[in-house]
């Protein structure tokens, strides 16, 4: 909740407060499952959201769907209250958009093949350093030949296209082997498969949609359901670090601010990072170190820090780390690890209070006015003001319905692009091949038509044979022969006499 303009988190012997201006300079909310990591991020999630700063919440569980609804006065939480000292504390909805990569439980969100990059896309194709080779291939002759990279389909009539003219394209980009075009064309199915073919496409989601505010100047709240994404980790990870390389590119330098423009909280946030190449951690830490000049606070959500590279966790300025268990010499390694990440009091004996600290409480660290990290203090942390668990559908159906994003996000768009241009080409090319062949047959006829046609003049030119007799015509003027000549000598002997 807000106090005097700060953001207040939690409470020890004071209360701590994270400041506006230092909230664009990251943070970290560790620890173990069940300890109370939710909690924290709803409440700083409220806090942004009165403050007037929009926020996007990867919900991994369902439990943050309650945002859109007031939270209940049990006598549990009047007494956490009253622990507290929250005057003024009331329960209240807040302004939540509902967001779902699948389209089933928020509104559809779609990024085209183009945005998406050679580089994030090898990574999620789980590609080798060759296949990315072939990959950035694909992607320059696209651009060379004005064909749009939008959904799946345009990547696999593309890949097509660079197989069957690898001869062309040789001596311009090197050898495109059959044999990784193959493998991506495979590892393309896998994904297709995992629900990419809803993902990838258009209307591509426009990250500033979800910079706005409320009627009431609150920040809206956008949550992206992500229980059956969360089940394919590569498609979950590959589309945070879109997100964030999405927002890097598209928001423009504002410098140090009062307050962000948009507070990210990435749950589960080891999975970014697991088996990913070294140029994609240099990528990342990039991001993050140049994007809170952009006005964006990141804030990973995730079960110990070594789950984040020390490049990016050193980017890291406001820290919240719930209670971690230590039963094993690697777990007790993770322990002090996380411990040594805080700048430690004198007063309090880091390592043991991270094992001891309850669920609600946390070793709290955040910046003051300087960018300087305070010592951290043992504290706990504030209820909530908004509903704590899950929603039925119909509350969900009824919010997604009721935004103004509803109708821009509803229907998908397939746009003229490379499948269309290469499928128009094929349909043309064997067109001309038909022709081509009819012709062919039609000149085959022909020749054969003339030199039948030579033959019969041929023919034509030769005297006519004189007719052979047969055996009897020949008997017949063999014995007309002899009559004439028997009837010849009886008219000789008549004139004799």
């Amino acid at each position: 909740m807000l106090h005097d303009g700060k953001l207040f988190v939690a409470k020890s012997n004071r209360r701590i407060y994270l400041l506006p201006q230092m909230s664009n300079r990251h943070g970290l909310i560790s620890g173990a499952t069940g300890t109370g990591k939710t909690t924290t991020l709803k409440v700083m999630a409220e806090s942004f959201s009165d403050l007037g700063v929009p926020v996007f919440m990867a919900d991994i569980k369902g439990d943050l769907g309650g945002m859109c609804r007031p939270g209940l006065q049990t006598e549990g939480m009047l007494k956490r209250i009253e622990r507290f000292g929250l005057e003024g504390f009331t329960f209240t909805d807040y302004p939540t958009r509902f967001w779902d990569i699948y389209g089933e439980f928020g509104h559809p969100v779609r990024a085209t093949i183009s945005d998406m990059g050679p580089l994030l896309l090898s990574r999620l194709l789980g590609l080798n350093n060759t296949q990315t080779g072939i990959l950035n291939i694909v992607f320059r002759v696209a651009d060379e030949k004005q064909m749009l990279l939008i959904d799946l389909k345009d990547l696999r009539s593309m890949l097509q296209y660079v197989s069957d003219n690898a001869s062309a394209f040789r001596t311009t980009y090197g050898n495109i082997s059959a044999a990784s075009v193959g493998a991506i064309l495979r590892a393309l199915l896998a994904i297709e498969d995992q629900g990419g073919h809803l993902f990838f496409g258009e209307p591509n989601l426009e990250v500033t949609d979800w910079m706005r505010t409320d009627h009431a100047g609150r920040g809206m709240i956008n949550v992206l359901h992500c229980e059956k994404l969360f089940q394919n980790p590569d498609l979950y990870s590959t589309f945070l670090l879109w997100l964030l390389s999405e927002l890097y590119e598209v928001l423009p330098e504002v410098g140090d601010l009062d307050k962000p423009k948009i507070v990210f909280f990435f749950d589960e946030a080891h999975l970014l990072f697991k088996e990913a190449p070294k140029v994609l951690i240099q990528k990342i830490e990039q991001v993050v170190r140049l994007i809170r000049s952009k006005g964006v606070g990141v804030y990973f959500v995730t079960q110990s820090p070594m789950d984040v590279p020390d490049s990016v966790l050193a980017q890291l300025g406001n820290r919240i780390q719930h209670a971690l268990r230590a039963y094993t010499p690697a777990e007790q390694k993770v322990v002090r690890t996380a411990a040594n990440t805080f700048r430690q009091n004198p007063d309090l004996n880091t390592m043991e209070a991270i094992m001891e600290v309850g669920v609600g409480e946390a070793l709290v660290s955040f910046l003051d006015e300087k960018g300087i990290p305070n010592m951290v203090e043992r504290a706990n942390i504030l209820p909530p003001q908004s509903l704590m668990g899950t929603i039925g559908d119909d509350v969900r159906m009824q919010v997604i319905q009721s935004s103004e994003f509803n109708h821009k996000y509803g229907t998908p768009i397939d746009r003229d692009s490379a499948y269309e241009i290469l499928e128009r080409m094929r349909q043309q090319r064997e067109q001309e091949e038909t022709m081509l062949a009819e012709r062919q047959a039609l000149e085959k006829e022909r020749l054969q038509w003339e030199k039948e046609k030579a033959k019969l003049e041929k023919a034509a030119k030769k005297p006519a044979p004189r007719k052979q007799k047969g055996a009897i015509e020949r008997m017949t003027d063999s014995a007309l022969n002899t009559v004439g000549r028997e009837v010849t000598r009886s008219l000789i002997r008549g004139l004799k006499k």
